[in-house]
């Protein structure tokens, strides 16, 4: 079986250097710093218009921190998903908890009910489960698509033997897709310790804004912030370098 990449990007033109190097599919969010938040629909449109031989999935996901949703959070997730649907992704990519660590099996059937027979992926809110194997038999119950995880590690290779057995267990129920620290120099390793056929990762580099007026006193955000005059760029070429990594 050949190897499905999937590229987590949060530009158009990250879209562009994924389909240039070769992946598969990218999962297009807003805000990776935040691990990932619902991108705007000007760009899932203009993405979808930019490309034409790679999957767009987009992350439906309002906000950082944890993944336990009131009703106005739910309801504007399910708004957003039917507002992509309808915009043309290829599918969608969802994460609800309880409180007790289980998948929120009302929140997520709402949202699988909004994407309309789209794929879905459930995001790595999984890897805050309290019981993997338990909600990986939920997700399967409720008709998930596939599941991205870190393998509730801080990273694939520490995660890596419980992917192995979730794969394992998923069979071709659903499909288990390892993301989260995969790069060229692990990749290999993580796809021959857990036979996964579906791997996701980011292919950033950094890239010096073009402004040429600066100013260093003033910044955008909170104490924790990202460098004003720097940005985190998808390129093709990290892209590619991780692919042949993989053999």
């Amino acid at each position: 079986m050949s190897l499905t990449y999937e590229i987590c990007i949060d530009s158009v033109a990250g879209a562009v250097a994924a389909e240039r190097a070769g992946a598969h599919r990218v999962e297009l969010c807003a805000a990776l710093f935040e691990g990932g938040l619902t991108p705007t629909l000007g760009t899932v449109r203009a993405a979808l218009a930019a490309v034409s031989s790679i999957r767009v999935h987009a992350i439906v996901r309002p906000r950082g921190g944890d993944f336990i949703y009131d009703e106005y959070e739910v309801a504007a997730m399910e708004h957003d998903v039917a507002l992509l649907r309808e915009a043309g992704v290829h599918g969608v990519v969802i994460g609800a908890l309880t409180a007790a660590g289980e998948v929120d099996r009302p929140v997520t059937e709402r949202l699988i009910a909004a994407a309309g027979g789209l794929p879905v992926t459930f995001h790595r809110a999984f890897d805050m489960a309290a019981d993997p194997f338990a909600a990986l038999e939920t997700l399967v119950d409720l008709g998930v698509d596939r599941v991205l995880t870190s393998g509730q590690e801080v990273s694939v290779l520490e995660g890596a033997p419980l992917i192995a057995e979730l794969v394992e267990r998923a069979g071709d129920r659903i499909v288990v897709m390892p993301g989260g620290g995969v790069t060229d120099r692990n990749i290999a390793r993580v796809l021959a310790a857990t036979g996964a056929r579906e791997v996701h990762f980011a292919a950033l580099t950094d890239e010096p804004s073009p402004a040429v007026h600066r100013n260093p006193r003033p910044f955008m955000g909170g104490e924790l912030r990202q460098p004003e005059y720097r940005r985190r760029v998808t390129t093709a070429g990290a892209i590619a370098t991780v692919l042949r990594a993989a053999g």
